[in-house]
C-alpha cells in the first residue's frame, strides 16, 4: 500500500491527435477540455505531485484550460515535449524526470490525457493494492474492456522508462514483465478518445458512478 499523497503523476498530453484532426486534448466534453477531466480525477485522488506533458500546442491547451477554470493548473508542473512526433516514449521521458525527482515519490502514476473518464477511485485502488518486493507496477483491469490504464509504476519499474522507444507506451514492456505486474480488478471502463466519433460516443453516455 502506498499513500496517494506520496505519489506523483505524469499526464501524457503531447500527442498531435492526428486521427482526431488536431487539437484533441483541448476538445470539449461536458463543457470542459479533455485534459481538464483527467486533471480533476488526479487532483481528486490526492496525488502529491502532478506533471503534465504538452506538445507544440502547449499555449493553446493552457489557454483552453484557463478559459474554463483559471485555477485548473495551480500546483501543476507543465513540461513541454519539443518533439512529440518522435513518439509517446519521448513524452514519458520528458515528464518522468521531474515526476521522480527529489523528494522521491513512492510511485509514479502514468496517466493518459485522452482518457477523460479516468476515475479517482481507480487511482486510489492502485495505491491501496499490496505489492510484493520486486513488483514493477500496479495496473487496473476494467471489467468492461480489460483496459490497463492508468499505471502506477513502482521504483523497481522505473528503469523500464529508459527502455522505451518510439510511439510505444509501457504496455508491451509490462506485458513482458507480467509476473511482476499487479492487476487490480475495477468496475466500468476507461476509453480513449482517438476520433471525433469517440468523443461523441462518450458525450452520449452518462458519467459513471465511482
Amino acid at each position: 500500500m502506498i499513500p496517494v499523497g506520496e505519489t506523483a503523476a505524469v499526464i501524457l498530453a503531447a500527442g498531435t491527435g492526428s486521427r482526431f484532426g488536431g487539437g484533441k486534448i483541448r476538445a470539449q466534453l461536458d463543457g470542459r477540455p479533455l485534459l481538464a477531466h483527467v486533471l480533476s480525477a488526479v487532483h481528486e485522488a490526492g496525488v502529491g505531485r502532478i506533471v503534465v506533458v504538452l506538445g507544440r500546442d502547449a499555449g493553446a491547451v493552457l489557454a483552453a484550460m484557463r478559459a474554463v477554470d483559471v485555477t485548473a493548473l495551480d500546483g501543476v508542473l507543465v513540461a513541454v515535449n519539443p518533439a512529440p512526433e518522435r513518439g509517446l516514449a519521448t513524452s514519458l521521458a520528458v515528464g518522468f524526470g521531474p515526476a521522480s525527482a527529489a523528494p522521491t515519490p513512492a510511485g509514479v502514476l502514468v496517466v493518459l490525457g485522452d482518457q477523460p473518464r479516468v476515475r479517482a477511485d481507480v487511482i486510489r485502488a492502485l495505491c491501496a493494492a499490496s505489492a510484493p518486493p520486486g513488483a514493477v507496477a500496479i495496473a487496473p483491469r476494467y471489467e468492461a474492456d480489460a483496459a490497463p490504464n492508468p499505471v502506477l509504476l513502482l521504483p523497481a519499474g522505473w528503469p523500464l522508462v529508459a527502455r522505451l522507444q518510439g510511439d510505444h507506451g509501457l504496455g508491451p514492456l509490462l506485458a513482458s514483465e507480467a509476473e511482476e505486474v499487479i492487476r487490480v480488478p475495477v468496475h466500468g471502463a476507461n476509453p480513449d478518445v482517438d476520433t471525433p466519433a469517440d468523443l461523441a460516443d462518450l458525450a452520449s453516455v452518462p458519467v459513471p458512478r465511482t
